[in-house]
């Protein structure tokens, strides 16, 4: 009986001893619609969070340091129309913006550093996505000066699963060769199983000229992060700790409908 239990202690020891894989942070500005086609619907909710979109586990997010739109070669801040909310059970904000003419619209959110015990570092991720109304459909690849982006090079809107997405990735405005992009769907009322937690963040590589091309897999909204080591430190009860920035973009892709014939 001794052996058994020491060899259970030692196993349980084992276990937890083991490395427990990090799974993907996403910042997040999902909105409600990604195409507006009737001026019927022209309010646009807004949930803005911080999460491992697949897993479905949200984390505290601070009141972020900006949130704003662009459109028409102009900027336009959003941050006092925040509200606070809940998403996935953690502290988040909401924000509604009413879209009254054609257009492409770029909403951004610039967040609070994110101190991470479990990688020691800060995380700065500077998350966007796309609104297109009324059928307009120009102007979706402007870069909106984040110091990390992703540039789509696919319209990104109007899109089916089973596409190739292709984006561009900067930093202070230049192209970042191989540099990793992680990739989640956002696994709305957890409909996706993986098989294991390595199917749960995929990973591609830019190519030499920054550029990174992703296969759709299913319907939904898919997130894309771009990581790179920010040059200047933050520090963390009396310390100087790594900043991990990333430049994020999510979009919406969708399945055709049936027409049942």
């Amino acid at each position: 009986m001794k052996s058994l239990l020491s060899s259970m202690l030692l196993a349980t020891l084992a276990l937890l001893a083991a490395p427990v894989s990090s799974q993907a942070h996403f910042g997040m500005v999902i909105p409600s619609e990604s195409m507006l086609v009737s001026k019927d619907g022209s309010e646009v909710n807004f949930d803005i969070a911080f999460s491992h979109p697949f897993s479905r586990m949200g984390m505290d997010m601070a009141k972020p340091a900006d949130f704003f739109v662009f459109v028409d070669g102009s900027k336009h801040s959003l941050t006092a129309d925040l509200k606070e909310a809940k998403y996935m059970g953690h502290a988040a904000w909401r924000a509604t913006y009413t879209i009254k003419k054609p257009g492409v619209y770029q909403f951004a959110v610039v967040p609070q550093p994110y101190f991470e015990q479990a990688e020691d570092c800060f995380i700065i991720h500077y998350a966007k996505t796309v609104v297109a109304a009324y059928g307009a459909e120009d102007d979706w690849d402007i870069p909106l000066g984040l110091p990390v982006e992703i540039i789509p090079l696919t319209r990104p809107f109007g899109n089916y699963a089973g596409n190739v997405f292709q984006g561009l990735v900067l930093a202070n405005g230049k192209p970042c060769p191989g540099i990793s992009v992680e990739m989640e769907n956002l696994n709305k009322n957890g409909a996706h199983k993986a098989p294991n937690e390595y199917f749960e963040t995929q990973t591609i590589k830019t190519d030499a000229n920054g550029v990174f091309t992703a296969g759709i897999p299913w319907a939904g909204w898919w997130g894309f992060a771009a990581l790179v080591e920010g040059e200047k430190k933050l520090e963390h009860e009396g310390k100087a700790k790594d900043v991990e920035l990333g430049g994020i973009i999510w979009l919406d892709f969708s399945a055709p409908e049936k027409t049942g014939k």
